[in-house]
């Protein structure tokens, strides 16, 4: 099966229950309930919702940072719950790239060590490593500022680092926490513009989980979640 017929996402009737403080059997939190979600190859999905609504659990899920207490995952035709510790680490370092809110950048390295550093984990030839950052910073317009520490950005100059980070392993799909959360409306646009050019030139599968209005018009689609519960999915031109 060619990755282009592949499903990106699909969960079935996805629960996430937290046990409470208090320990008590058979009591629990639930922060996800029976999620059924589906996300084609290629696409730019947005996921709303107000803070404590899921979106982080959902994404940690999807991500395999978390595991579901019930119902099924799949990931860029990948069943989750088959797959090992070890596994999920490859797996995410390969095909998986991960975009927060607070940039999660290194101060002390520049923009370029902050991208290169992920492929020198990986094992990456140093040539290959090297052509690779210069790609991706070039694609996201900060070559000139490759040398520069994060403190020497500005937060849209950061969080394109952090991008270009997601995309030094040639990820098919980026999961992204709240991106345009910390800059302002402006710098904003500019990140969503891209993002979404991005989606459109190079066929990556984007979720982005925001409760930022601006997403609403770079979107393809867009879902809801509230109480832990996937609303039906909002068709954008």
């Amino acid at each position: 099966m060619s990755p282009a017929a592949v499903m990106a996402i699909e969960t079935k009737d996805l629960w996430r229950v937290y046990p409470c403080r208090s320990g008590a059997a058979g009591e629990g939190v639930p922060a996800l309930r029976g999620i059924e979600m589906k996300v084609k190859t290629g696409q730019f999905v947005v996921l709303r919702g107000r803070s404590g609504s899921g979106k982080t659990t959902l994404l940690n899920i999807l991500a395999g940072l978390d595991s579901p207490t019930s119902g099924s995952v799949s990931v860029l035709g990948h069943n989750l719950a088959e797959m090992s510790e070890q596994d999920l680490t490859i797996w995410r370092r390969e095909q998986i790239g991960l975009v927060f809110q607070s940039f999660g950048l290194l101060a002390t390295l520049s923009a370029y060590e902050n991208v290169e550093l992920l492929l020198r984990i990986q094992g990456s030839d140093p040539q290959q490593s090297h052509q690779r950052t210069m790609e991706v910073l070039e694609m996201v317009g900060l070559t000139r500022w490759r040398d520069h520490r994060p403190y020497e950005l500005s937060g849209g100059q950061q969080q394109r680092v952090a991008i270009a980070r997601a995309l030094a392993n040639n990820a098919r799909l980026i999961l992204a926490d709240e991106p345009t959360g910390e800059l302002d409306s402006r710098t904003g646009h500019e990140i969503l513009s891209f993002l979404r050019n991005l989606v459109d030139t190079t066929h990556i599968t984007l979720l982005m989980a925001s409760h930022d209005p601006l997403v609403d018009k770079y979107a393809q689609h867009v879902l809801t979640l509230e109480d832990g519960m996937l609303t039906a999915p909002e068709k954008k031109k």
